[in-house]
């Protein structure tokens, strides 16, 4: 696709601009981008060639420049065309990376869409962590729809049998970052049911020290007496001691000075 020349420039800054991930250049002020420059720079940011070119050329970078102007310059209609992509993005730690922060600063019209591709489980299990990051994002940038990122969130939760252990514990991980006190009960029904991939997040009582409803003292008191009462059903489930073998019983010599 032939480019303008603003945007065609995008093609040709490689990766200078990008090494401090979070101090993103102004797209508008430092390369004169507009909202003219939308349409086009939605091409560049879901060309897959683009995308998937050769990792030592410049123009490898030219999507991660166009997703961040997008970002900044509020794109909504570039919601659509980036999630359409996500499936195909999938082993890219850049998209990844990059996608909560563009989706957030483009504001909560990203959230109806987002919150779909989250509840369909046919999207990749990294892409719709990525969706649920997006959500933490939006929430914690835009406080008046942090209760809908919750919800969103909660409303996948409450589906727990029906998602596996890893998804289940993204799910919790992505709670606690939004502190979500709030969801205690559906996160512990979860646990309770043994559903929740503990490699993530811990188990319920590291989640509840995270979500500040245990102080660090409190937790660390739960977890001995957690550890003592499994030693306890654990002894309790050994067989009795023999009452044979090496030094039981009587002796031959025993018996003959018993005589």
């Amino acid at each position: 696709m032939t480019y303008s020349p603003l945007v065609d420039a995008l093609l040709q800054l490689g990766e200078k601009h990008l090494r401090l991930r979070n101090k993103w250049a102004d797209y508008a002020e430092v390369f004169g981008l507009t909202a003219d420059h939308i349409p086009e720079l939605i091409q560049m940011a879901i060309d897959q060639d683009l995308n998937w070119a050769n990792s030592e050329s410049l123009e490898v970078w030219a999507p991660v420049h166009a997703w961040r102007a997008l970002g900044q310059l509020k794109a909504e209609a570039a919601i659509d065309p980036l999630l359409s992509v996500f499936n195909q993005m999938e082993d890219s730690d850049w998209f990844r990376e990059e996608m909560p922060a563009v989706f957030a600063l483009i504001g909560p019209a990203v959230l109806a869409p987002v919150k779909d591709f989250l509840a369909n489980p046919e999207n990749a299990f990294y892409c719709r962590w990525t969706a649920a990051n997006i959500l933490v994002k939006l929430g914690k940038a835009h406080p008046e729809v942090r209760q809908d990122c919750i919800v969103a969130l909660v409303e996948r939760l409450e589906q727990f049998s029906k998602n596996s252990r890893e998804f289940n514990g993204m799910i919790i991980s992505c709670l606690i970052d939004l502190q979500a006190q709030d969801t205690a009960p559906q996160i512990e029904r979860a646990y309770a049911a043994k559903w929740v991939d503990v490699s993530i997040c811990g188990d319920w009582i590291d989640v509840q020290r995270d979500l500040g409803l245990i102080s660090r003292a409190e937790a660390y008191e739960r977890r001995h007496h957690v550890d003592a009462e499994r030693l306890r059903s654990k002894a309790s489930k050994l067989p009795p001691a023999s009452t044979k073998g090496f030094g039981t019983g009587t002796s031959k010599l025993q018996k003959k000075k018993a005589r």
